[in-house]
């Protein structure tokens, strides 16, 4: 009888692990896709003849229709079977990687990209809430911690395999990576998901919160995206700050007189919760600043190849794949205030040392990133399960959609306020080279025709997506050293662009650190 018993415990062990691995696999895929494109863009850009700013969609249509979809799908998913809508997730997953894969043009990779974001919509909430229901509730804290440090560590991840793909087997397969994966999920999930007779939720779906959800974070998104583009004082900019402003008002109201809220408000009423929100949305911040940023430096002002950038960015992800769980065990003995705080000072003193010359020495920006890796590690190990705290049943399953949210508008916030921030550094250090170049051409009392002729040459350099110097072994040697103290210069305003951006930065990372000195131990 015994033995009976215990090959049956052996089989329900096997089948919560194979589940395990297939909902980490769920998120990491998902998490994973919000960076991939990251370092590839000028790849593809190239071989599909679409400029920089063109291709920036395929990265804003994700991010723009994940954060707006979670939580309402989520919400159908609960109605019609969240074993169901997982599968149909994945299933959308790995079509809109092969339409990304297969795409000869913007259009075309932008569709594939939606399908893509809806899948994951689907993919990432459930996954969280299907893991942490295969745990008892006293051990759920486990689970909370592996499905966090895996949306981290995938995150972090995605512009170094980006880069080696790219440089290896070319940019389509880092979508076409996807599809071995999403096959294997599919598989495991017809065999091992109770899909017959499962059991759905018995509500009515918040029409009105899902209408008013979707309205408030696609205008958010769209805004934060392309705020630079249009201008920050554009019509089109104000106008969907302020549609965002009026639908997250209307949201509010709605949710608060809902028998059956999209989003239940007493969820921000958790002291724990509504503190870990903001903890989350900075820390990712501040990961996808270096994640996103530095491969920029290293592939347009250093002329690294996809490669060489993700491979200096790699350590920042490997520090996170060793301290998550570090920290998740240290939460244990070390209280989880303290834990946060230090991640964020880790955080800063990495911002401190990319401001401060790191970037000129390539061993210096390797343990710079690490540091923010380390930080960001420390701070995603425990977080989300103190976002949890002693929440259960429909609140749970509702942070853990929210949580997923605020993860994708933490990305938005980096990529808006960086990039912009960003372009702004760079349009100020062209300036100013500019000035410095008119006044080093004049010195050689050229031909006003020459003058103008090297001048518009610097200026192109200058413009270019990627920096290259000048080849000057045929030039007199009077020009040739002209030439090159202009764009000697030029690469270090340059490079002061970048390093300004993080230097601007510590302050609010150091705020990070404060906010986590919030929470009390009994909120823990």
């Amino acid at each position: 009888m015994n033995s009976v018993n215990n090959k049956g415990n052996g089989k329900l062990k096997m089948k919560k692990i194979i589940l395990t691995i297939l909902f980490v696999l769920g998120i990491f895929i998902c998490m994973l896709d919000t960076t991939i494109m990251n370092v590839s863009l000028p790849n593809i850009g190239e071989h599909l003849n679409i400029g920089l700013d063109s291709l920036s969609w395929a990265l804003n249509v994700y991010l723009v229709l994940f954060a707006a979809l979670t939580i309402p799908l989520t919400r159908l998913a609960e109605i019609f079977g969240i074993h169901k809508g997982f599968l149909l997730g994945v299933l959308l997953f790995g079509t809109g990687s092969i339409l990304s894969a297969l795409a000869n043009g913007l259009d075309f990779l932008l569709v594939g990209r939606a399908v893509q974001s809806v899948g994951a919509a689907l993919v990432f909430p459930l996954s969280m809430t299907l893991g942490i229901n295969l745990v008892a509730v006293e051990k759920r804290t486990g689970m909370i911690a592996i499905l966090g440090i895996t949306q981290g560590i995938a995150a972090a991840l995605g512009p170094t395999i980006g880069g080696i793909v790219t440089q290896f087997i070319g940019w389509r397969w880092i979508f076409l990576i996807n599809v071995p994966l999403t096959v294997i999920m599919l598989i495991i999930g017809l065999f091992a998901l109770k899909l017959r007779n499962e059991k759905q939720t018995k509500q009515t779906l918040d029409l009105w919160g899902s209408f008013l959800s979707m309205l408030f974070l696609s205008s958010l998104s769209l805004g934060m995206m392309q705020g630079r583009s249009w201008g920050w004082t554009s019509y089109l900019t104000i106008t969907c700050f302020a549609v965002s402003l009026l639908g997250f008002i209307l949201f509010l109201i709605v949710e608060n007189r809902s028998k059956n809220p999209m989003v239940p408000l007493q969820l921000f009423a958790n002291r724990s919760f509504a503190i870990s929100s903001i903890i989350i949305i900075l820390s990712e911040l501040f990961l996808v600043a270096t994640t996103v940023i530095l491969p920029n430096y290293f592939t347009n002002i250093e002329g690294y190849d996809s490669l060489h950038a993700s491979l200096l960015v790699a350590p920042i992800s490997l520090a996170i794949f060793i301290f998550s769980p570090i920290s998740g065990f240290a939460r244990e003995r070390i209280s989880a205030k303290w834990l946060l705080a230090s991640g964020f000072i880790l955080m800063a003193t990495g911002y401190v040392w990319l401001s401060q010359g790191a970037l000129l020495n390539q061993f210096h920006t390797i343990v710079a990133g690490f540091l923010v890796g380390m930080g960001f590690g420390i701070i995603t190990g425990p977080i989300l399960v103190i976002a949890a705290g002693s929440l259960d049943g429909k609140l749970l399953t509702a942070s853990q959609s929210v949580t997923g949210v605020l993860r994708q508008v933490g990305t938005m916030l980096a990529v808006a306020i960086f990039v912009t921030g960003l372009y702004g550094n760079l349009d100020a250090a062209r300036s100013n080279s500019s000035q410095y170049a008119k006044t080093v051409i004049k010195k050689n009392h050229l031909p006003s025709t020459t003058q103008v002729e090297v001048l518009n040459q610097v200026h192109k350099k200058m413009n270019a997506t990627q920096f290259v110097a000048t080849d000057t072994s045929q030039l007199p040697s009077e020009l040739a050293n002209s030439i090159q103290k202009i764009e000697n210069q030029t690469v270090i305003k340059l490079r002061n662009a970048f390093e300004l951006l993080y230097l601007v930065s510590i302050p609010f990372v150091f705020l990070g650190a404060l906010i986590s000195l919030l929470l009390r131990n009994k909120d823990l």
